[in-house]
């Protein structure tokens, strides 16, 4: 008994061991790992609020009645209207700036540095408004100003909501969308003719299996297209067969002034002329200089006294002529 029960405890080494071990504590595994601390993040900035800010001068105003899309709500604030956390708009009538022409202006000098898009909502509720509107945009252009004009109170509500509405939203909003895959690409240049739709465009397309052969087929077979009537024929039919249009732009000339038309000439053509042009030129000088030559030697002889040995011969032969023609 003794004997095995040494056998069992000599074969077993490990669990000896494993019971003189000592225990793990938590402090000691802590101290082996590093405690990452997270780093910290920039919070979103604060949405402005959702509503349009109305200052309480514009009670009474027709444009509120007009505010339908967006809630609105009176605030203490110096612009007539918030739409947006750095947009305002002041609201002007022409009818009332024509009384009180100074009223703006004060108002222009309480925004000063308060926002970046500042506008000015004009009614124009007069009828010779353009001595006013010459005044407000020079106003406009010192005082970096933006002037919108508005003939009715629903058009300058439509422009209040169109801002704030607009207030988040990315400058791709407005940026056309540029087809992403051939199919979309052969849709949008099949749909071109203001009659051909997308779902025609589609019926084309798996009719002819192609766009060449879409575009060389016959104006008969055309028509058997599911949706192809008459008119969709024929505007395809001129759209892919007539001809390139060239526009020419012709430049501004002033009054009284011809404009004449020059056509591109070759560079060995421009040589011969500028040659023969050289050539007439040398002729022309050399010619002036012989004549210059020779009307200083007529003045010369003009001015010479005549000779001394001419006078008695010639005289006398004169005479002579006379006796014998008379």
């Amino acid at each position: 008994m003794d004997n095995r029960s040494a056998d069992d405890s000599g074969s077993h080494p490990e669990g000896a061991n494993a019971g003189s071990s000592t225990p793990v504590t938590p402090g000691s595994s802590s101290n082996q790992l590093k405690v990452q601390q997270p780093k910290p993040q920039a919070l979103p900035n604060r949405p402005g609020p959702s509503a349009i800010l109305v200052s309480t001068r514009q009670k009474g105003n027709p444009i509120l009645n007009h505010i339908k899309l967006l809630p609105w709500e009176y605030a203490d604030i110096p612009a007539d209207y918030v739409i947006g956390t750095t947009a305002c708009a002041l609201f002007l009538s022409l009818k009332y700036h024509r009384l009180h022409p100074e009223y703006i202006y004060s108002r222009v000098r309480l925004l000063a540095g308060k926002y970046q898009l500042r506008i000015v909502l004009v009614m124009v509720d007069i009828p010779n408004h353009e001595d006013p509107l010459k005044e407000l945009s020079k106003t406009s252009i010192i005082n970096n100003l933006t002037l919108f004009l508005c003939w009715s109170a629903p058009e300058a509500a439509h422009y209040l909501e169109l801002f704030k509405s607009s207030e988040y939203a990315q400058p791709t909003a407005i940026r056309t969308q540029q087809a992403q895959s051939y199919k979309e690409s052969l849709v949008e240049f099949v749909t071109t003719p203001r009659t051909i739709n997308k779902s025609d465009a589609a019926s084309l397309i798996s009719t002819f299996g192609s766009l060449q052969n879409a575009v060389n087929t016959q104006p008969e077979v055309l028509s058997a297209v599911p949706g192809w009537g008459e008119k969709k024929v024929q505007q395809w039919c001129s759209a892919v067969r007539e001809d390139f249009r060239v526009e020419t732009t012709k430049k501004a000339t002033a009054p009284g002034s011809k404009s004449q038309s020059r056509t591109p000439v070759p560079r060995r053509l421009q040589n011969a002329d500028i040659d023969e042009d050289e050539a007439v030129l040398r002729a022309v000088l050399e010619e002036s200089h012989r004549t210059a030559h020779t009307s200083a030697l007529q003045d010369s002889t003009s001015e010479a006294p005549p000779e001394e040995g001419m006078s008695e011969g010639v005289m006398a032969a004169l005479a002579k002529l006379r006796d014998t023609g008379g």
